[in-house]
């Protein structure tokens, strides 16, 4: 008689439901509809199966439940007929009305919210030892208000959290008088102190190499993009590499940096960095702020954009939102308009360049468009120059070195304080130089208002 061969199972994913809500006057990049479809991607890269969705749209939320109370019936039958196990909603949730709408609701069914869903896959993501320290402290962010006795579901979520009667981080020991909850609360306090001091350390390295990379006059170039709109596959076609890469929302989360030749015998260093996504919760944008600083201090960002999206225009706004939060707007850009391979008309992805001041189309998975890339690329960085009329301190000495070396001086009168240089530097060069630029109309000598050195 044959043997029975037993083939591997994997577990069955946890049912999710998902909740949308537009609350009049909160204005977001995406249609209700179209964000919860994002969502339920989100969901399936989490590891969660979509089993249904509601919609509300309201005046304002309910100080209580966040959605009104016919609603929470509503929800609480559709998801015992749908069998879900999760309900995730599309906003984001404050403390209390997570704790209400699980009373409401039924212990048995977990409600967690898009911030609580995008952390998770961060944490699935994060490889490396910094992004697992900027994952962790999110997490734990997110996690301590919302810390009580009976939230044993984010336990998993803050890397080994609190249970209905455990403790956090494998702290224990209670003080006189000190309930369980209390002792868990400080204990999460602590490992957020201790996180911040081993990030600022981070922040202190990656400072350093970049200080080195710009003595070393090798320019560089940021990747940003809305997450999946192809900023990995790029960069592999342009430096030969093997980054991984999936179609999938957050397929890498940790930043990498490449070399890539250019032709003329001209180098740069690209950094692929984290994808941004409408609704980026705070808690990550501050706990990434050392990574985030690779995008402000670049020289260039190539901002990709997934041509083919439906919703490609809205997702541009939502990046450059993000830019201009994390304070990295004054970069000069391109905007590479990716995926053209996917498109029934190619040529309305070449209409679509019009629209930006630099831009070009091309598909990064089979290369067409790269050769134009790369000229804009070498244009951009080595031969592009800008006017610019500047006045430098004394203490600003690299600075100075920098216009005589790379750039063209027309003028140079040296003062008490300073000097002020006239001339043309190359256009990747004009952020460094822009604290320190004399407008139309200003005083060009220095006297007593020369900006000092940060």
């Amino acid at each position: 008689m044959p043997k029975k061969t037993l083939t591997p199972t994997t577990p069955p994913r946890e049912r999710a439901f998902l909740v949308g809500v537009e609350v009049h006057g909160q204005e977001h990049f995406l249609t209700l509809e179209d964000s919860l479809t994002e969502l339920s991607l989100l969901c399936n890269t989490a590891g969660l199966e979509v089993v249904g969705e509601l919609t509300q749209k309201m005046d304002r939320p309910n100080p209580e439940t966040f959605i009104g109370s016919g609603k929470v019936e509503e929800l609480k039958a559709l998801a015992e007929d749908s069998l879900a196990q999760v309900i995730v909603f599309d906003n984001e949730l404050s403390p209390r009305h997570q704790r209400e709408l699980e009373k409401h609701i039924g212990e048995n069914v977990r409600v967690l919210d898009r911030t609580a869903v995008i952390l998770d896959i961060f944490a699935q993501h994060a490889h490396t030892s910094e992004g697992q320290l900027q994952v962790k402290l999110a997490q734990y962010e997110y996690f301590l208000p919302r810390l009580t006795g009976q939230w044993t579901h984010l336990a998993r979520q803050a890397g080994g959290g609190a249970g209905r009667s455990g403790s956090v981080g494998g702290v224990g020991l209670r003080g006189p008088g000190e309930t369980q909850l209390e002792v868990d609360r400080r204990a999460v306090r602590h490992e957020i102190a201790h996180l911040k001091d081993e990030l600022e350390k981070v922040r202190a390295r990656r400072k350093r190499h970049r200080l080195q990379r710009k003595r070393s006059r090798i320019p560089t170039v940021a990747l940003v993009g809305y997450t999946n709109a192809g900023k990995s596959t790029l960069l592999n076609r342009l430096a030969r590499s093997d980054i991984y890469v999936a179609d999938q929302l957050f397929a890498t989360l940790d930043p990498t940096t490449r070399r890539v030749e250019l032709s003329g015998g001209y180098q740069a260093l690209f950094t692929d960095t984290v994808g941004f996504i409408q609704k980026l919760p705070t808690t990550l944008v501050a706990a990434f702020r050392a990574t985030l600083e690779e995008i402000a201090e670049a020289d260039l960002l190539l901002h990709v954009v997934d041509i083919s999206h439906p919703n490609a225009m809205n997702q541009v706004e939502a990046v450059h939102a993000t830019l201009e939060e994390i304070e990295a707007d004054h970069v000069p850009v391109i905007t590479i308009l990716n995926k053209i391979d996917r498109l029934s008309n190619p040529l309305a992805a070449r209409s679509a360049v019009e629209h930006f001041p630099q831009a070009v189309a091309i598909s990064a998975r089979t290369g067409e468009g790269i050769g134009d890339l790369l000229g804009m690329l070498r244009n951009t960085l080595f031969e592009t120059f800008s006017p610019i009329l500047v006045r430098l301190p004394y203490q600003q000495g690299q600075l100075i070195s920098l216009f005589h070396e790379l750039g063209q001086v027309e003028r140079l009168e040296h003062g008490r304080k300073g000097v002020v240089m006239q001339g043309r530097i190359p256009g990747r060069l004009v952020a460094q130089f822009k604290p320190w630029q004399v407008k139309p109309g200003e005083k060009e000598k220095e006297e007593e208002d020369v900006p000092m050195a940060e």
